[in-house]
């Protein structure tokens, strides 16, 4: 199969970013990076791709008047670029039917929570206020819905005594970073497979031809990596 081509959308500083990047330079990852684009100038993530010789461009939200103007600015831009893949690194906006439409089933995000629980901002502290003893991130085919696509792979990451947000936050991320490098590459050798509803208004359903389905857990403490995927799983209308 080609690598995929990807457009990757930022809002801040980038490390899945550089997670995607790194994964490239070292013949982990069978993909090219066609444009890195951000809804914020100045923002660390825009330097790292310009680090690693990757086109970056800057399409200020604020310069629209509706999300449906936005977004279809930056799916001309993608288009424009040679992007077939999208993947959301910490973007910091809700997409319309325009954008996804012009990529269906073709948008990736990672979020720090073990969707479904814990979906919209700050997802770390939610957990923490719930008292949760295990929490993690997730992988995950964008749709409509507030991080309600199918789920692609999940990492569990414990919730130890005496964490604060960002301690917790920390761990996860590292999580993170092992994560979406894994279901990306699930998707280059060409795993995922999208089942139609089986009612009209349904659920489609994602799978990943081959890999097992597992949650991985990461010990206390320096993170492993150990991660596992999650087929057959729903997607919201």
């Amino acid at each position: 199969m080609p690598p995929l081509d990807l457009g990757v959308l930022i809002s801040g500083r980038g490390s899945n970013l550089q997670a995607i990047l790194d994964a490239i330079a070292a013949g982990r990852l069978d993909a090219r990076v066609r444009l890195v684009l951000s809804n914020r100038a100045d923002v660390e993530g825009l330097a790292r791709a310009e680090r690693a010789g990757v086109p970056t461009r800057v399409i200020a939200h604020r310069d629209f008047t509706d999300r449906d103007s936005f977004d279809a600015a930056v799916v001309a831009a993608l288009r424009e670029a040679g992007a077939t893949w999208v993947v959301l690194a910490g973007f910091m906006r809700l997409l319309t039917t325009t954008f996804l439409d012009a990529f269906p089933h073709r948008v990736v995000n990672i979020h720090p929570s073990l969707l479904p629980s814990f979906p919209g901002v700050d997802a770390q502290q939610q957990a923490l206020d719930h008292g949760v003893r295990v929490t993690g991130c997730t992988v995950h085919l964008v749709d409509a819905g507030t991080d309600t696509g199918p789920i692609l792979a999940q990492a569990a990451v414990p919730v130890l005594d005496g964490d604060d947000r960002d301690a917790l936050a920390a761990r996860i991320l590292v999580q993170e970073h092992a994560l979406l490098i894994r279901a990306l590459s699930w998707i280059a050798e060409g795993r995922l497979q999208i089942a139609p509803p089986d009612v009209p208004g349904g659920r489609a359903r994602a799978t990943l031809a081959g890999v097992e389905t597992a949650l991985g857990l990461a010990q206390s403490g320096p993170a492993r990596g150990d991660v596992g995927g999650v087929g057959e799983v729903g997607e919201g209308a």
